[in-house]
C-alpha cells in the first residue's frame, strides 16, 4: 500500500517495457511499428533517388526490377512514394496522437477533479463528439486549406473528448483515495495534487488510448488524402498515393496495392501494441485472466 499522501506507482509487470516482454503479440506488433518507422525515416537512404522523378517512359510498370513496387501513371517508383509518405502519415499520427493526450488529459483532470467545472465541461464534450469527426475534418481542411497544422487539428478535435472523458472517469475513482485525501489535508496545493498524486493513475490507461489514437489518426489522414482535400499532391503521403492510383487501378493494381500494405500493416501493428498493452497494463483484465485459467 503507497504512504499517505503518496500515488501508487506502477508495479514491474505493469510496466511498459514488461507489458512488451510478457506479451508476444504486443512484441512483434512493437518490432513491426518500429521497422515501419524506421523505414519511412531512412526512406531516402533505402530508395536512393527523388520519389517525385518522373520517367513517361517506364509508366505503369508492373513490380519488379529496380522498381520493387511498380510505377505509377507518371512513371515514378511507387516504392519510393510509400516510404517517403510514411513519413507524412507517421508525422501525422504522432502529433495527433500527443495534441489529443496532452489537451484531453488537462481536460480530464481539471472536470474530474473540480466538481462544479465537470457538468458544463462535459456538456461541451458530448456536443464535440456528436459531431462525426471525419467530416468536421473534410469541412475544416477544405475552409482553412491541407497543411499540417489544419489536419491536425482536425483530426485532433474528434480525440479530445475521449481522451477526456476517460482520465476524468480515472480521476473520479481515484480522488477519494486516502493518498489524496491526506495531499490535502497536509495543504498541498491542489495543482501538486494533480500532477504527483493524481496523474501517474491516468498513465496506463492513457497509453492505450494514445495508440488507439495514433492509429486512427493515420487513417483519417488516408482519407482525407484519397478524398483529395488532404496534402498537395507535391507532398507525398499514404493517402495521396492511394488517391493517385485510385484512376489507374484496374490496369495497375499495384499502385494502390502497395500504399495499402503499408497503412493497413502500420494501424495492425499500432492497435494490436494497444490492444497488448491494454491487456497488461490493466490490472482488471489481469485479474480476469487469472480467474479464468
Amino acid at each position: 500500500m503507497p504512504a499517505a499522501g503518496q500515488a501508487p506507482s506502477l508495479t514491474r509487470r505493469g510496466s511498459l517495457a514488461g507489458a512488451l516482454r510478457g506479451n508476444r503479440v504486443a512484441l512483434f506488433s512493437g518490432i513491426l511499428l518500429l521497422a515501419i518507422i524506421l523505414s519511412a525515416v531512412c526512406a531516402g537512404l533505402i530508395t536512393g533517388g527523388d520519389p517525385f522523378l518522373i520517367h513517361p517512359r517506364l509508366r505503369l510498370r508492373p513490380p519488379g526490377g529496380e522498381s520493387w513496387f511498380g510505377t505509377d501513371a507518371l512513371g515514378r517508383d511507387v516504392f519510393a512514394l510509400v516510404l517517403h509518405g510514411g513519413r507524412v502519415s507517421l508525422l501525422i499520427g504522432l502529433l495527433t496522437a500527443l495534441a489529443g493526450a496532452v489537451i484531453g488529459t488537462a481536460i480530464g483532470l481539471l472536470t474530474g477533479y473540480l466538481r462544479w467545472l465537470d457538468p458544463v465541461v462535459m456538456r461541451v464534450m458530448d456536443g464535440m463528439m456528436a459531431i462525426p469527426g471525419i467530416l468536421f475534418a473534410v469541412a475544416l481542411v477544405s475552409l482553412v486549406g491541407p497543411g499540417i497544422v489544419s489536419i491536425v487539428a482536425a483530426i485532433t478535435f474528434a480525440e479530445i473528448p475521449r481522451v477526456a472523458r476517460l482520465v476524468r472517469s480515472v480521476v473520479l475513482s481515484v480522488r477519494e483515495e486516502p493518498y489524496v485525501r491526506a495531499a490535502e489535508g497536509l495543504g498541498i496545493p491542489p495543482v501538486l495534487v494533480l500532477l504527483r498524486h493524481i496523474l501517474p493513475s491516468c498513465v496506463a490507461p492513457l497509453i492505450v488510448q494514445t495508440t488507439h489514437m495514433f492509429a486512427g489518426a493515420i487513417l483519417s489522414e488516408a482519407v482525407l488524402g484519397f478524398l483529395g482535400v488532404g496534402f498537395p499532391p507535391d507532398i507525398p503521403s499514404w493517402g495521396n498515393v492511394l488517391a493517385d492510383g485510385r484512376a489507374v487501378f484496374q490496369l495497375a493494381p499495384w499502385t494502390i496495392l502497395a500504399p495499402g500494405l503499408f497503412l493497413a500493416a502500420a494501424v495492425m501493428a499500432v492497435n494490436l501494441l494497444g490492444d497488448g498493452l491494454r491487456d497488461r497494463l490493466d490490472p482488471r483484465l489481469s485479474r480476469a485472466a487469472k480467474v479464468s485459467s
